[in-house]
């Protein structure tokens, strides 16, 4: 996939917030409401407290994801907001949008990486179970929610 880019932007762009919109949209339809009310502000991801990063296929946006600082140790980063367009999934762009995630936490002095997930998303829990990743004890806005699955691993 020699065409496809993956840049960060600021989580506020209207990039970013398209593709956050069909990511909740997403969401909500596996497990109704509005998809995520976690609570997140835009200055969350910007360097060094985190970083939100879009990737485009000849010029289309087709995912992306962010990470935000997790704790007082400043050594986790938290991956917020996965998305790849059910129009490209399959084809390697949430494994690429992951890995430039990982890396830019790697840069910023991050050790370890987490995420939560719900047990409605069987391509994403087993993209990070192919990758490396493993439950850890649920934690953030949805750690006592049924179906809540957290993930983590060493950078």
């Amino acid at each position: 996939m020699s065409e496809l880019e993956i840049r960060p932007v600021p989580f506020d762009s209207p990039v970013a917030r398209l593709l956050i919109r069909d990511a909740m949209a997403d969401l909500g339809a596996r497990y109704g409401g509005s998809g995520d009310d976690t609570p997140i502000d835009a200055t969350e991801f910007e360097p060094p407290a985190g970083v939100f990063l879009v990737a485009r296929l000849a010029g289309t946006p087709v995912g992306c994801a962010g990470w935000r600082s997790h704790g007082d140790s400043g050594e986790i980063a938290e991956l917020k907001r996965m998305y790849t367009a059910p129009a490209v999934r399959g084809r390697g762009v949430g494994r690429a949008v992951l890995a430039a995630v990982e890396g830019s936490a790697r840069e910023h002095g991050r050790k370890q990486i987490i995420l939560e997930c719900g047990d409605r998303q069987p391509e994403a829990i087993a993209m990070y179970y192919a990758l490396g990743y493993e439950r850890i004890p649920n934690f953030g806005f949805y750690r006592d929610s049924p179906g809540c699955l957290s993930f983590g691993r060493p950078l």
